[in-house]
């Protein structure tokens, strides 16, 4: 709070803002300022509201220490001056007296008596009100079983008494009857009971998160796991972070430590550590450190005490030394309640949590499943496996790494792997051997197969750096033709990296590998006596200049050339028998003519390729040749065949080292198979396992696409729960955290995951995570359109909240950016829909404000039309006359209705024979004859309107778009 309230207006508005705010620290320092505040104002009732909302403070924010103590000034205003109270104040203290109870059973400082005084104090205060004793009676109970002792007769008492108005929610103590059921063993009637509140029929402020933390387990005894997964998703997301949900968060950490999903637990207890401190409720805490300490337990067993884990501010954790802190805090508190209490309960119930066995091995309970090894630090990547085993001797070694080389198999690069630990390791003696050459050689292949990986990390100035130096090595060693390819391999190299001041500049690209091939050519012309396996690799070398540069430029006059040097490659392998090479040439050609266009001849090479790789090889080439034959079916629209092309190359890249082929692209590729397949659940799999698979291999941007792609297309199915998680698995990624990532990718995901909180009607999170996204991209100088866009859809939200001030002040943001880059279509859209939210929420009183944003969506489309835009849908003009219409019927301005959808009639012309157009017409022409005949009462009118409007829509076959008409019509002549 910037500056104290100065008038008492000033404060139940500043109450107002503050009970907007989320639970927690931000919240509860501002009421206890309101709550000074409204004490200098002398005035009982204002104080009144500011105490209650600091009361609110202190319970959902964890603090029960505090409030009872907030609770007893209320109850000494109320004795003092009972008057002051209406009825609404009133009902609201004698609920409050709950709080205090529940506040004070979770304070194991405060003796037993003294429960036991203020449960005799709430009965005396409800008789002497006259109030029903039903919540006194669930006060009894759960002190009962919070006790361990007597909780039959206590049950009974409470359960079997009817409920009244000051009786918890339905929802709560329908968890309270499960829990009971639960308690006794018996899963199957506390899930019974639990049905209404796990089935979204009955919910509160804690509900149903709270049942669904408990349910968990007992679901997946039943054998009831999809149902458990799915509830796993929506509930953790319910009190995740939330101080006052923190025992919920615990029963989540423990239901991904019984089901295999370690990893995500570790994950959760990250995104959660701040409740570590901000928990200042020891039975809240209790109830999370058991649940932290089953999912670190089960860590540790599994053989991974040292990995790191989110613990206690002020020193860094392991997973055991969590562990065994977490114990200790926990073992004293359980034992102080039990010293309380006079019972063993606690103790009890927390040892019964921690000797549960794994209830399954595996649950996938995420789109991105992870293991705990996927959350250790990455060690050194392997070198990759050989089909077949390494010689043990350096010169044998030498000889099959170059062997492989010169075949292009992809063993050479585990052989070049083990030769480098072999050459660095101390002492190391190279083989006096003239077929095997001098160290000076051996470190030139060396550093050739270092820029090998350079250029597949897109490093090409490294690995152009670094085919220079081995150049020089191999002429040091005598070797002139490998200098000569090394060389070579440096120009081509160096064509490919982006210019430091340009970006990747595609012109810029493009007249890089234009310079390159002339280069490669004058090299492979002045070079004599080269051995055939080198020269089919500097021809490749050509065309792969060429290659990439039509690539990059689009330009089909470079198709020809390109297949002029094709031909080159592959007449000259055919001569020396090189049947590798032959297969890149021959791939290159499919290529080319994919490129150019021309996709029957492109899958015509493809398929002759991959009949003659599965004839003779070799046959690691395969899985590319599949790759591509499947893109180029996927272009012809033959999703079967591309699937099964796909497939295959899928299955058989898995025989091989996990570079000879991109197994990402391939997962991608097979997506878009899926989805014109219409198997969308199939495509999801693919996407996040290209994703994971990119990730892996520290292609962190292009992971991070793919996952926005996963997270739309499983919010397009409908999947909300399952995009949330995924985005805020993402979302809490060291880099992303750090600010490391693309920010525009980042806001990418928040946006995607404000849409999925929108569409799970989250609408309070949703709206902060709008406004966010709104404020950032305020600041995108670069692209007003996207933060149009985001604004616009921000101003939406919050009509939909009812905050029309604060809608306006968004969609006028989006006005501002859309007039430096014009969003038509996305702009009207918000200023129509916010005019008729405010008409349909406020009636008559919001019509003024209703029309400024119509008035605003007519200049938008004034200016689309002198533009020139069309949109994709009705047009901008008939869309805003109907909305008119709607607006003035919200609104009570009947006459100003019917003449604005006549005009949006007019606009729509003839229905015509598009269905979706008839039936924009139909509707129309519907809420035209409702305002006639309901609002005007002209029901002969309205009625040959609809009769009129019916007959010509049948004739045009839009039977079904005539239905709600005749209906109406049948209304309103049973209203005659």
């Amino acid at each position: 709070m910037q500056t104290p309230p100065q008038t008492t207006d000033e404060l139940y508005e500043a109450l107002r803002e503050n009970d907007r705010l989320p639970y927690g620290r931000t919240r509860t320092v501002t009421a206890e300022e309101l709550a000074e505040a409204a004490e200098l104002f002398g005035e009982p009732v204002p104080l009144i509201h500011a105490l209650l909302e600091l009361q609110e403070a202190y319970t959902y924010g964890s603090e029960p220490r505090k409030s009872p103590v907030v609770f007893a000034r209320l109850l000494n205003l109320f004795d003092e001056q009972p008057d002051v109270f209406d009825a609404r104040l009133r009902h609201q203290l004698f609920w409050r007296f709950k709080w205090v109870a529940n506040a004070l059973r979770s304070l194991p400082e405060i003796p037993l008596a003294s429960l036991r005084q203020w449960q005799t104090e709430m009965r005396d205060r409800y008789e002497k009100a006259g109030l029903d004793l039903q919540p006194y009676y669930g006060q009894a109970y759960q002190l009962a079983a919070h006790i361990g002792e007597d909780t039959a007769l206590a049950y009974e008492l409470w359960a079997g008494r009817t409920r009244g108005m000051l009786s918890d929610c339905e929802a709560c103590e329908t968890c309270e009857r499960a829990l009971y059921h639960l308690a006794a063993g018996d899963d199957a009637r506390a899930l019974g009971a639990w049905e209404p509140v796990l089935a979204g029929k009955e919910s509160c402020q804690e509900e149903p998160a709270r049942s669904v933390s408990y349910a968990l387990l007992p679901l997946l005894r039943t054998g009831r796991t999809d149902e458990a997964r799915h509830l796993h998703l929506a509930g953790y997301r319910g009190c995740r972070r939330n101080p006052s949900m923190a025992g919920e968060v615990g029963r989540h950490l423990e239901f991904c430590a019984l089901t295999g999903n370690e990893a995500r637990g570790l994950e959760l207890l990250a995104e959660n550590r701040t409740l570590f401190d901000e928990v200042d409720s020891p039975l809240a805490l209790l109830d999370l450190l058991t649940g932290v300490e089953v999912l670190l337990a089960r860590v540790e067993a599994l053989g991974h005490g040292e990995l790191p884990a989110a613990g206690f501010a002020g020193r860094s954790w392991t997973v055991a030394t969590l562990r065994a802190e977490v114990a200790r805090r926990a073992d004293d508190l359980a034992g102080r309640f039990d010293a309380r209490n006079g019972t063993t309960a606690h103790s009890g119930r927390r040892g019964a949590r921690l000797a549960q066995a794994p209830l399954l091995e595996s649950l996938e309970l995420t789109l991105r499943p992870r293991a705990l090894e996927d959350v250790a630090p990455a060690p050194a990547a392997p070198a990759p496996a050989p089909a077949e085993p390494l010689p043990e001797s350096p010169a044998d070694l030498i000889r099959r790494a170059r062997e492989l080389d010169e075949q292009g198999h992809p063993d050479a690069h585990a052989c070049w792997a083990r030769l480098g630990e072999v050459v660095s390791a101390p002492g190391y003696v190279h083989p006096d051997d003239p077929e095997v050459g001098p160290l000076v050689r051996l470190r030139a292949d060396l550093l050739e197969e270092e820029a090998v990986l350079a250029e597949r990390r897109d490093a090409y100035a490294d690995a152009a750096a670094l085919y220079e130096e081995a150049a020089g090595l191999y002429e040091d060693a005598g070797t002139p033709g490998h200098a000569v390819l090394a060389r070579a391999c440096a120009v081509l190299a160096a064509a490919q990296t982006p210019p430091e001041d340009s970006g990747h500049d595609a012109d810029a690209h493009v007249a890089a590998l234009t310079e390159a091939h002339p280069a490669l050519v004058r090299l492979h012309e002045e070079a004599a006596g080269l051995a055939p396996c080198l020269e089919a690799r500097l021809l490749r070398l050509r065309v792969s200049a060429l290659g990439l540069r039509l690539q990059a430029s689009g330009d089909r006059e470079q198709v020809a050339p390109v297949f002029t040097e094709a031909e080159l490659l592959h007449d000259f392998a055919t001569r020396h028998a090189l049947t590798g090479q032959i297969a890149g040439a021959r791939l290159l050609r499919a290529t080319t003519h994919a490129m150019s266009g021309d996709l029957p001849t492109a899958l015509a090479e493809a398929d002759a390729l991959v009949e003659s790789l599965r004839a003779d090889g070799p046959a690691w080439h395969l899985p590319r040749a599949l790759s591509l034959r499947g893109k180029i079916q996927l272009g012809l629209g033959d999703a079967q065949a591309a699937h099964a092309s796909l497939s295959e190359g899928l299955r058989l890249a898995a025989e091989w080292p996990a570079d000879t082929v991109d197994a990402p692209t391939l997962h991608g590729e097979l997506a878009q198979a899926c989805m014109h397949l219409g198997r969308p659940d199939e495509a999801l799999r693919h996407l996040t396992r290209s994703a994971e698979l990119d990730l892996r291999a520290g292609n962190r941007i292009e992971a991070f696409c793919t996952y926005s792609n996963a997270a739309q297309l499983s919010l397009d199915l409908g999947r909300v729960e399952d995009c949330i998680a995924l985005l805020d698995s993402l979302l809490v990624e060291p880099d992303v955290v750090a600010g490391e990532l693309d920010d525009r990718l980042v806001a990418q995901l928040r946006l995607t995951r404000a849409r999925a909180l929108r569409a799970g009607d989250d609408l309070k999170a949703a709206t902060a995570e709008f406004a966010a996204l709104a404020a950032e991209s305020a600041g995108w100088e670069d692209d007003p359109g996207s933060h149009a866009m985001i604004a616009a859809e921000t101003a939406v939200l919050l009509g939909e909240a009812g905050e029309f001030g604060r809608a306006r002040e968004a969609v006028d943001q989006a006005l501002a950016a859309h007039a430096r880059d014009p969003r038509y279509e996305m702009v009207s859209n918000a200023l129509r829909e916010l005019a008729r939210l405010q008409a349909y929420q406020q009636g008559p009183e919001g019509l003024t404000g209703a029309r400024a944003f119509l008035d605003d969506a007519g200049r938008v489309a004034d200016e689309a039309r002198a533009a020139g835009f069309e949109a994709d849908g009705r047009s901008l003009d008939s869309a805003l006359a109907y909305e008119h219409g709607r607006v003035g019927a919200y609104g009570g301005a009947y006459d100003e209705a019917l003449a604005s959808l006549e005009k949006a009639l007019g606009l729509l012309g003839e229905p015509g024979e598009d269905a979706e157009r008839a039936a924009e017409w139909a509707e129309c022409a519907r809420l035209a004859a409702v305002v006639e005949g309901v609002y005007l009462e002209r029901r002969p009118v309205a009625l040959g309107r609809i009769g009129a409007a019916v007959e010509r829509l049948t004739a045009l076959g839009h039977g079904e778009a005539a239905e709600p008409l005749t209906e109406l019509a049948e209304r309103l002549r049973d209203e005659e």
